[in-house]
């Protein structure tokens, strides 16, 4: 068990998996206290060895491991990589490549909707994983010998359950399918909500062209100082504040204070005062420049019948395939399947072969379903 605190140590081991065809990555941070995660832990599984990377160590620059990450001829395995993406994509200014997420290939293999580590760990690699440490401080130091255990059987095992996946990928031909999934999970701008559209956190309903101006200037506002001051956004202000202050758009600093739980040191300050110049600056938009009212969501018709039976199909062909039924269609697919759209998802690639031609043919009439003993199985009408 290594936990490598310094430059020199973490080289000697960045380069030791240099020809390795994959390593397995994880992470353990912090972001209860921050906007931005703060990274603790890195931890990387080797074809011989694994180490815990100690980011918070004062004599340690993370340079080698990004030089690791950068490798191409490297594969980069993760379980449920999203939020270990998005901190990496704000250390290094790009993703890590390229990479392999187990969870999205389990479902692939048909291990469930959004399979736990543990769980797959289990399954495929014949381990208990204690997930007592789990929720420890990460931050604090030094790391106990059980949180350093945990932490390394993140990756340890990991080794073993992307073998098997991989494995079972191959012999079943779905391998363009995981590269269709992965493509998606190499997408920058998903880990990256630009403060423009932070309003849309907000999930306001059907508001005014005015009130959605107001808003729009808040919550990028909000946005940015969270970012600047590195706390969490409702440290800042809370959701609920950012709708008030644009129902009302108090004029001064006394309209301001009457917000529900905005403290006179806020109000008084800078804060309130760049408040106040976002309201007005919102009030003073010329009407015909203000933004368009949110276009209403499509109101579809869908006959719950038809919705029935696709939900039926669905089940049907994700079963045979053993694929996770979500990962193919999800319940709004199917509305917009059955209400004739088609730009649904299920239409396209794998998915298509999966389950979304055969929702063509049965909505057509081409094929329909029958009870077959104690087997639903899809028939021709004309025998």
């Amino acid at each position: 068990m290594e936990l490598i605190t310094t430059t020199a140590a973490l080289a000697a081991f960045c380069e030791r998996q240099a020809t390795a065809d994959f390593i397995t990555v994880d992470t353990e941070f912090m972001r209860e206290r921050t906007f931005w995660p703060q990274l603790c832990l890195v931890q990387i599984g080797g074809p011989d060895e694994a180490a815990a990377i100690d980011a918070l160590a004062p004599d340690i620059d993370l340079a080698p491991l990004f030089v690791l990450f950068d490798n191409p001829t490297i594969l980069k395995v993760f379980h449920a990589a999203r939020q270990d993406l998005e901190i990496f994509l704000k250390m290094m200014g790009h993703l890590p490549a390229p990479l392999f997420d187990t969870q999205v290939a389990a479902m692939v293999c048909g291990f469930g909707e959004q399979v736990a580590y543990d769980t797959l760990a289990a399954k495929l690699a014949k381990a208990k994983i204690d997930k007592s440490s789990r929720f420890t401080d990460w931050a604090r130091r030094p790391l106990s010998e059980k949180q350093l255990h945990y932490a390394l059987a993140d990756v340890t095992h990991l080794r073993v359950v992307y073998e098997k996946l991989r494995d079972r990928i191959a012999k079943t031909g779905r391998t363009e399918w995981i590269g269709e999934e992965m493509a998606v999970l190499r997408d920058p701008a998903i880990y990256v909500v630009e403060p423009e559209e932070a309003w849309r956190r907000l999930k306001p309903r059907n508001p005014s062209p005015r009130l959605l101006a107001v808003l729009m200037e808040l919550a990028a506002w909000r946005e940015r100082e969270a970012q600047r001051v590195n706390v969490p956004r409702q440290r800042i202000l809370r959701d609920e504040q950012i709708m008030e202050i644009a129902s009302h758009t108090p004029r001064n600093l006394q309209d301001l204070g009457n917000t529900r739980g905005l403290g006179r040191g806020f109000v008084d300050g800078k804060q309130g005062q760049a408040l106040l110049s976002l309201v007005q600056r919102a009030l003073d938009i010329p009407d015909a420049d203000l933004p368009p009212r949110e276009r209403p969501a499509e109101t579809l018709q869908v006959p719950g019948a038809v919705v029935d039976l696709l939900r039926v199909l669905l089940r049907l062909k994700c079963d045979a395939a053993d694929v996770a039924h979500r990962l193919v269609a999800s319940s709004e697919d199917l509305d917009r399947l059955a209400a004739g759209k088609a730009d649904v998802p299920c239409l396209a690639g794998w998915r298509a072969e999966i389950f979304g031609d055969d929702a063509r043919r049965i909505m057509s009439g081409e094929v329909g379903l029958a009870l077959k003993g104690d087997k639903l199985q899809l028939i021709s009408p004309n025998g």
